[in-house]
């Protein structure tokens, strides 16, 4: 039976449309891993391996490690909204600014 850890990371790796591969590469950990993470009763990360997970998925550690089952905070969501935006090269950056002006301007 998967603890509400597990089920956070399988739905967030669903949600990005990750492969447990892929999360397992980085985050620098084996597919087992991961798969017990997801699917274990009893698997006890370290701080350091949630934190890489919380990144690549892109949610708050606050977020996976709260046993609600309740959606991220507000706060939660901007942040890894600005993290994304903070990731984008300088092109992408660009018009995503030049799409929101245009969004304004339909105001």
């Amino acid at each position: 039976m998967p603890t509400p850890l597990g089920t956070k990371i399988y739905e967030e790796r669903r949600r990005q449309k990750l492969t447990l591969e892929q999360l397992a590469d980085k985050t620098d950990s084996s597919k087992s891993y991961i798969w017990n993470l997801e699917n274990g009763p009893a698997v006890r990360p370290s701080a350091d391996k949630i934190a890489k997970i919380a990144a690549v998925l892109q949610v708050s550690v606050d977020y996976l490690l709260n046993n609600d089952k309740t959606e991220q905070a507000s706060s939660d969501v901007d942040e890894v909204f600005f993290r994304r935006v903070g990731q984008l090269d300088d092109t992408k950056r660009a018009a995503l600014d030049k799409f929101l002006r245009m969004m304004e301007e339909d105001d």
